[in-house]
């Protein structure tokens, strides 16, 4: 299987399953992904993603890459869109735990989750400018949203790889991990503990409140406000902080 999966509770770990491709990402196995966060168990309340072996994803696998139309060559790529709007929007709050190659569609399908935990050794880059492409999973939107469009440009042009430490820095990972595994874990049960509408609202509202004019960002902010405050979860936050003990959320 190309893509593994374990549930321990309420958390679920993703595996990418091609090592001796470095986990490099074909049309199955990016619709696999966007299946199960599109349509997650019941219970699970957080995914972790990582990959098999010593990288995280190399990348699109070019030896699997067909000849392709102008028209057919666009569809493909919205394709790659739609299927990370699943990632991105599913409606799980997604944990990245990454080593070695978080190298083009990688880079994207990692941008494309919400916390991102790096070991040392990893290299991010985006070198399709080297091979005569261009980017057709996002990177334009969601690396450039996280960069800035003028270190993208330079990013896509010079193919420059950045490491962990100055990806953190970047925003490209948020944590740096000698054991990014077990800093995934952590993160991702300290995620499963928060109240659903928060999270939920944490993964919809922020992105889109952001792409939108201030005075409509900030009625939408106070429409999640106002439905998070009022929820049975608000409720039982409050009455646990006045108790003094842990909040037992739906």
């Amino acid at each position: 299987m190309s893509l593994l999966i374990d549930i321990d509770g309420p958390v679920a770990t993703l595996t990418l399953n091609r090592p001796e491709k470095r986990n490099a990402m074909n049309d199955a196995l990016i619709a696999e992904l966007a299946g199960f966060c599109a349509n997650p168990p019941d219970g699970v309340r957080v995914a972790i993603l990582t990959g098999e072996g010593d990288h995280f994803c190399a990348g699109l696998d070019l030896a699997e890459q067909v000849e392709r139309s102008t028209d057919e060559a666009m569809a493909h790529s919205r394709m790659w869109h739609d299927y990370l709007d699943k990632v991105q929007f599913g409606g799980l709050p997604m944990v990245t735990a990454m080593r070695g190659a978080v190298i083009g569609g990688g880079l994207e399908v990692a941008s494309a989750c919400h916390v991102r935990v790096a070991a040392p050794d990893v290299k991010f880059q985006l070198p399709e400018g080297k091979r005569g492409f261009f980017v057709g999973g996002g990177a334009t939107v969601r690396v450039g949203r996280i960069i800035g469009p003028d270190r993208l440009t330079e990013m896509m042009l010079t193919g420059r790889t950045y490491g962990a430490e100055e990806g953190a820095l970047l925003g490209l990972c948020h944590y740096v991990a000698d054991d990014p595994m077990d800093t995934a874990r952590e993160l991702a049960e300290q995620i499963a503990s928060n109240a659903r509408l928060s999270n939920y609202f944490a993964i919809h509202g922020v992105a889109r409140i952001n792409a939108m004019a201030p005075e409509e960002g900030f009625f939408t902010e106070a429409l999640c406000t106002a439905l998070a405050q009022t929820s049975p979860d608000a409720e039982e936050g409050f009455r646990a902080f006045l108790e003094k003990r842990a909040p037992n959320f739906q």
